[in-house]
């Protein structure tokens, strides 16, 4: 039986069996089980202070906002989109726009002008919800380029023109709702890529993804009723909603929401005063958390946390491990994507842990390695054959759907009955996957495959470095030479001897032909808003190509504060 099965028996349906919608597994059938008083989520504001929505909160004001929706015309199969940050109103926005049928899109709220015209009008979004200062700045400007954009709904403040307010579009809706007939295949949800390899695409997907957010995580994070969760994630990503809106909920857990950013004391007081059970963040907080040292969680008591898990990029072995010396628990590291919508691969609870393994996939997900020919079927590779492409058995519940505007991509996507996810990988004798890298990243060099992942990982382990992006740059002898580009430990000063120290780590450890050539230290690594490295983007500027896409990267420190930049070869 596949945890698929496992769910479905779990989740109740819509009543008189009219089918399956996210919203009523998240939030009404939980009232209607008598459960309405338990708390939902906790909301920790920027102030310190703390605001609470009940289950029945969650349902009434959904339900009104859904009201609100069908009062202006929207109807199923019509876009809504958020552009905030992680406020109440963005909840109550999901929630109802699922009850309504709509399909929600949340846009990441620090986005600028030009990505957020790009998605408003990739999604074909009819409603906004956004606060007054960001409607000014991103949307005003350029509203006569969007013109399926019928409705823009403030939620502070006096409504510019052109727009309505959120307080009179409840006020003015009925706190009562019944979600229409909803088919398990109709859309829901549209997630847009985090663009590490390229532009970024919107994939689309459908109701019956809640089974796969419930199945994954009952067995991969061991959520229930009871639970404290807190996922880090935004929720303009496809993790933010996944499992920071929905999975929890549909469990009948309580989902913590920081509304302030990264701070590493901040943070482990959460997990202490809210006595966090269940934490699921990703690598590169992990990261900077360790860079912070091993005084900070000791000062907390930690002792509510049963699972931590992490997801974004691969964890390398050493993070891993530290999460049980410093947390008393280990890292269980997840692998999934935007388009399969939920975990497939991890590192289960209960099982024991291969650190830095993607880990073995859920029963239910048939996963395989293949290579592709050029006539774009895909044949297996045995697990003694080396690395090959990842691919998915195509049929869980949480895939997607398609490419918004894009058919031709979404098709090129499969082969033979498999999604072919784009990560390399290899498989162990024992079934347990292992990240080598996204194709677009493996590094050719001397007639070898090389997985910038593994180099990295080696790199991280040497007690000076924090963070670390390996690329390939071309080499009239092997092809392409390996240069390390890392981000260092507090308190600790890039110089050449130290350079060289790192250098003959890798040697060690990874040999000649594998180390890197060059290690460059760098004040910070280019990042995607969800934190992960963007190894094209390093690339392209050693190189003085064209950046390409640069909607999803995160701020980088400006030139005056950086460091000067330290490097040696080997």
């Amino acid at each position: 039986m596949s945890v698929w099965d496992d769910a479905r028996l779990r989740l109740d349906g819509l009543p008189d069996g009219r089918g399956l919608n996210i919203a009523h597994e998240a939030v009404d059938r939980h009232v209607i089980r008598g459960h309405g008083d338990r708390l939902a989520l906790r909301f920790l504001r920027r102030d310190g202070s703390v605001g609470d929505l009940s289950y029945r909160d969650l349902g009434r004001d959904s339900s009104r906002f859904a009201n609100g929706l069908d009062a202006l015309g929207i109807c199923p199969g019509d876009v809504v989109a958020t552009l905030l940050e992680r406020v109440p109103e963005l909840y109550v926005t999901a929630f109802g726009t699922l009850k309504a049928r709509a399909v929600l899109c949340t846009l990441y709220a620090a986005f600028g002008p030009e990505p957020v015209r790009v998605r408003l009008a990739k999604g074909r979004v009819k409603v906004l919800v956004t606060t007054a200062a960001q409607y000014a700045r991103k949307v005003e400007p350029v509203r006569r380029e969007l013109p399926d954009l019928t409705s823009v709904i403030i939620i502070d403040g006096d409504p510019p023109p052109g727009t309505a307010g959120w307080q009179q579009l409840m006020s003015a809706a009925s706190d009562r709702w019944s979600i229409p007939a909803t088919s398990e295949d109709d859309p829901a949800l549209i997630h847009f890529t985090s663009g590490t390899t390229g532009t970024p695409k919107a994939a689309l997907h459908v109701h019956q993804a809640v089974v796969a957010h419930e199945a994954t995580a009952v067995a991969v994070l061991a959520l229930g009723p009871g639970d404290v969760f807190w996922c880090t994630a935004d929720p303009g990503w496809v993790t933010g909603v996944s499992y920071g809106i929905v999975a929890p909920l549909v469990c009948g857990a309580t989902g913590i929401v920081d509304e302030a950013g990264f701070e590493p004391e901040r943070w482990y007081r959460i997990l202490a005063e809210q006595r966090v059970s269940v934490w699921y963040t990703a690598p590169t907080a992990i990261r900077m958390l360790i860079k912070a040292g091993d005084t900070l969680p000791r000062r907390h008591d930690l002792r509510a946390l049963r699972v931590a898990a992490s997801v974004g990029e691969p964890l390398d072995a050493g993070a891993v491990l530290w999460g049980r010396e410093a947390l008393g628990q280990p890292f269980h590291d997840t692998w999934w994507q935007t388009e399969t919508g939920a975990i497939m691969i991890a590192n289960r609870p209960g099982e024991p842990i291969r650190p830095g393994a993607m880990g073995r996939p859920l029963a239910g997900v048939e996963a395989a390695v293949v290579t592709r020919h050029q006539d774009g079927e895909a044949v297996r590779i045995e697990p003694t054959e080396g690395s090959g492409e990842l691919a998915l058995r195509a049929g869980w519940p949480s895939m997607f759907r398609g490419y918004l505007g894009d058919d031709a991509r979404y098709r090129a996507a499969f082969a033979g009955g498999f999604y072919l996810t784009g990560d390399l990988v290899r498989r162990d004798g024992d079934g347990w996957f292992w990240f080598v890298g996204r194709a677009d990243d493996v590094i050719k060099s001397a007639g070898r495959l090389i997985g910038p992942i593994e180099v990295e990982s080696v790199l991280l382990q040497h007690p000076a470095v924090a963070e670390a992006g390996v690329i390939g740059l071309p080499d009239p002898t092997v092809g392409e030479m390996l240069k390390a580009f890392v981000t260092l430990k507090d308190g600790i000063a890039g110089d050449a001897a130290l350079g060289r120290d790192i250098l003959a780590h890798a040697r060690r450890r990874l040999g000649p032909a594998t180390a890197p050539r060059e290690v460059v230290f760098r004040p910070a690594l280019p990042k995607t808003r969800s934190g992960k490295i963007m190894r094209r983007l390093l690339k392209a500027r050693e190189l003085g190509l064209p950046e390409g896409d640069l909607s999803t990267l995160e701020d980088e420190p400006a030139a005056s504060s950086a460091p000067p930049e330290a490097k040696a070869s080997s």
